[in-house]
């Protein structure tokens, strides 16, 4: 019996002592994840240009509208639609017919005038009669003289030259119409597009955001003149060969709009640009910044947050102050100390103090 008890009791030990170890030896399924491999880039400021866009229409230096300062008919026409003139070229004769009548008439008057004035001199000279009588005559003979001059300048607006060098745009009026000055359109229009303006359109912020950026003169207005040199994108997507000029921004705010004009120009000495035509204006901004990849941003309650490498390799987030945006992400131009280690991926999976494996 004693036998059989000492061999029961080593047989229960044994397979409790079985049972119990199995516990102290940790299960692969259970064993701690490696920290994961994460590429990580250290910040450096650098010299970045961001590119701000504004539909805008063209127009000519000068858009001359041709009126007639007379009334009569379309006698000839000496240009034709899109033909580029000289200035002081002819460009319509009016018939004349009557104004050279009147002309004849009014010619006739002063020669009636200066008669009478003939006459009453030698008059005077003998005291026949008084001096007064002569003083009207001139004065009568002055008065159609100045009928005369009159009619005569009537004769000369009868030919309509150009005021400016230019293109010839549509003419609405062929020969044998009535035109005076009356009518609802000009006989044509002169557009000089030796040099083309450019006018676009800014909102009151963007405004603001433009004044922040450009030095002010000695009279604290924007001096436009240290602006840079801005880009034309033609309505076939094409850019300009010439750069323009920001030329003026008009400050006062249209209370209907909420927005400004400003204006571009552009030299045209090519004749490639037309006026009414539309494109857009690429305006550059340069920063001394950081660029920071989209991809290394996570959203938190409308901030923009950024994973930081810290020195034991644990990461922490950062909130970041966005300057401009970029095609690629973010500038920011203060708040991060430069050389700073960001995660540039998998960061939507991370947490504050998370480790990871850094990689360049």
């Amino acid at each position: 019996m004693k036998t059989y008890s000492i061999i029961g009791l080593l047989s229960i030990g044994l397979l409790l002592s079985s049972c119990f170890g199995t516990t102290d030896k940790p299960t692969v399924g259970g064993s701690t994840p490696p920290a994961p491999n994460l590429k990580v880039v250290k910040l450096k400021k650098q010299d970045l240009t961001v590119y701000n866009e504004f539909a805008t229409t063209l127009e000519g230096k000068q858009n001359v509208e041709i009126w007639p300062k007379v009334s009569g008919f379309v006698q000839n026409i000496f240009v034709e639609e899109g033909q580029k003139i000289k200035k002081g070229q002819l460009l319509f004769k009016l018939e004349t017919q009557t104004l050279t009548q009147d002309a004849n008439a009014a010619q006739a008057s002063v020669n009636v005038a200066q008669v009478e004035v003939d006459k009453l001199k030698p008059l005077v000279d003998k005291q026949i009669i008084s001096a007064v009588q002569l003083e009207t005559a001139k004065a009568q003979l002055e008065q159609a003289k100045s009928n005369y001059q009159s009619v005569i300048s009537n004769i000369n607006y009868s030919r309509i030259t150009s005021p400016v060098d230019g293109y010839i745009g549509e003419i609405p009026y062929k020969i044998g119409a009535l035109v005076s000055s009356n009518m609802t359109k000009p006989l044509t229009t002169v557009s000089d597009v030796s040099e083309v303006r450019a006018y676009f359109s800014m909102s009151e912020k963007e405004l603001l955001n433009f004044k922040s950026l450009i030095p002010n003169n000695d009279n604290s207005q924007m001096n436009i003149e240290l602006l840079p040199k801005v880009t034309l994108i033609m309505v076939n997507g094409e850019e300009h060969q010439k750069l323009g000029k920001i030329a003026m921004i008009n400050t006062i705010i249209n209370s209907t709009t909420g927005s400004v004009t400003a204006r571009a120009d552009f030299d045209n000495k090519n004749n490639v640009l037309s006026s009414g035509s539309t494109g857009k204006i690429k305006i550059p901004t340069r920063y001394k910044a950081y660029e920071i990849p989209q991809v290394a941003t996570v959203d938190l309650q409308g901030k923009k947050l950024i994973y930081v490498l810290n020195k034991d390799n644990s990461v922490s987030t950062m909130p970041i102050n966005i300057t401009a945006n970029t095609q690629k992400g973010f500038i920011v131009e203060n708040g991060i100390e430069e050389g700073t280690s960001v995660v540039l991926e998998g960061v939507s999976k991370l947490k504050d103090g998370m480790v990871i494996n850094p990689t360049l």
